[in-house]
């Protein structure tokens, strides 16, 4: 893999990240070690956690493999804070200072380290005032816990406050990364994310890049009954879509075409996408996690970037589209 900047900050990082949101409930420890490894070795640097992964079981998981399966000074890791999951299926977000620096110091138990290259506020909170879940970075960037800082699920004019008051400031830690769900089934942040993140100088790291699973083409027929949907017994995220048909099709066209899967398709197109730094890969075994790397051999052609665009195109109007 490529290494690629995030933003136009210094920390570089490969143009894939590996997801580990199953590892510890879905993904046993032996396979999470089995896709760590391979991703190592196909030059992967990235890896994602968060706090609230797993109840907290999957930083303790990922702390255990960079301690005795590949070494913690050959990745950048990234985890998040603000989120709380627990047994009953509540989510309790809180970002305020006091919560998001005591998350921290938990996550680096659970890593096994004395810093984290990239942290993120997971999730919007507006019980707490913006100033004071901006200063929870500053205190860790300065503490030396943390190298670099960025926000999650942030919209356009919420990524701009923050932008702009983490520089209003000599001293304050700038925002580098906005990790949000992009994929051809949810192209959404086109609107005014991508281009704050653009004007900005941040990162887009992409989850979700293949819709829940979706544009893998499993879907197509039912839902397979090993599949995640079937296991959460849920409806998709964005199943039932009016457009979502037609473009998994289209992904399913140009694999067919190209000779290769429609996960590959699906991956190359979001991880060419301006402004995005490497989409994350959220594989649940290491079968999963070996296809989505064949996007790394794909060079999509023109003609097929450009129908993929077009039949996945969101709506864009007033005033997005004033120039």
């Amino acid at each position: 893999m490529e290494l690629r900047a995030v933003g136009t900050s210094g920390l570089k990082v490969s143009e894939l990240g590996l997801g580990t949101m199953t590892w510890g409930v879905e993904t046993d420890p032996d396979d999470a070690a089995a896709q760590l490894v391979a991703f190592r070795d196909a030059g992967g640097t990235l890896l994602d956690t968060a706090a609230s992964y797993g109840f907290g079981e999957t930083e303790r998981l990922v702390g255990s493999l960079l301690a005795d399966v590949v070494p913690r000074c050959e990745l950048t890791v990234a985890t998040k804070a603000g989120i709380t999951r627990l047994p009953d299926g509540r989510r309790i977000v809180d970002c305020s200072r006091g919560a998001l620096l005591r998350q921290l110091d938990a996550s680096l138990t659970a890593l096994g380290t004395d810093h984290v290259d990239l942290w993120y506020v997971h999730y919007v909170d507006d019980t707490v005032p913006f100033e004071e879940t901006m200063a929870a970075l500053d205190a860790a960037v300065s503490s030396g816990k943390v190298r670099y800082a960025g926000v999650s699920n942030y919209c356009g004019w919420r990524l701009g406050r923050a932008a702009a008051w983490q520089r209003a400031v000599p001293g304050r830690a700038p925002l580098v990364a906005n990790q949000v769900r992009y994929s051809l089934l949810e192209r959404g942040i086109e609107r005014e994310v991508a281009p704050a993140c653009a004007a900005l100088g941040i990162g887009i790291l992409p989850w979700s890049p293949l819709g829940g699973g979706v544009l893998t083409g499993k879907y197509r027929t039912g839902v397979p009954s090993d599949s995640r949907a079937a296991a959460a017994a849920r409806r998709l995220p964005i199943e039932h879509r009016p457009h979502t048909g037609g473009i998994v099709e289209a992904v399913a066209t140009a694999a067919d075409g190209l000779a290769t899967s429609p996960v590959a398709v699906a991956l190359a197109w979001v991880r060419n996408r301006p402004g995005v730094t490497a989409p994350i890969l959220g594989a649940r075994t290491l079968g999963q996690l070996t296809a989505a790397l064949a996007c790394l051999s794909l060079d999509l052609p023109a003609s097929i970037g450009e129908a993929l665009d077009d039949v996945s195109a969101p709506a864009v109007g007033y005033p997005e589209d004033v120039s």
